[in-house]
């Protein structure tokens, strides 16, 4: 799964103000022919970003080229259940990327177009925000 190999500080703050607006890096397909972009704004967890790639992956039959345009660099903690109020900040729980409505997630290039129409279809099923498959021909009107 993908995380830093090494960060500053061991905690984050949320800062869940920040996803306000459109994405303005990172929104046109850089790459690929086809790609996932998302709808909603929202964080990606390290687990959803890797089921996805697999599901790629797999659906591609280990053929054509698939670029991951994300990489999950925010930390968030989580105290274990049960836990009385207080006493500080949680353990650190998990590697999440924030994402805004028009970011480009996964593209791939290589195989018959309907085949990574239905790769990408999967993929989108795995997480956690809104998204829909664009082109680059869909994305140059």
């Amino acid at each position: 799964m993908l995380q830093p190999k090494k960060t500053k500080y061991r905690k984050q703050h949320r800062l869940r103000s920040q996803r306000k607006g459109a994405a303005t890096r990172g929104a046109s397909i850089a790459y690929g022919e086809i790609a996932i972009k998302t709808v909603d704004a929202g964080e990606i967890t390290s687990r959803q970003i890797e089921a996805a790639r697999r599901t790629i992956a797999r659906a591609l039959k280990r053929g054509g080229k698939v670029w991951i345009r994300l990489f999950p660099d925010k930390i968030l903690s989580a105290k274990s259940g049960e836990v009385p109020m207080g006493s500080g900040k949680g353990a650190p729980d998990k590697w999440v990327a924030s994402v805004r409505p028009g970011k480009i997630l996964f593209e791939i290039a290589g195989v018959s177009m309907p085949i990574m129409r239905q790769a990408l279809k999967l993929a989108s099923y795995k997480l956690s925000v809104r998204s829909k498959i664009v082109t680059k021909e869909i994305e140059a009107l």
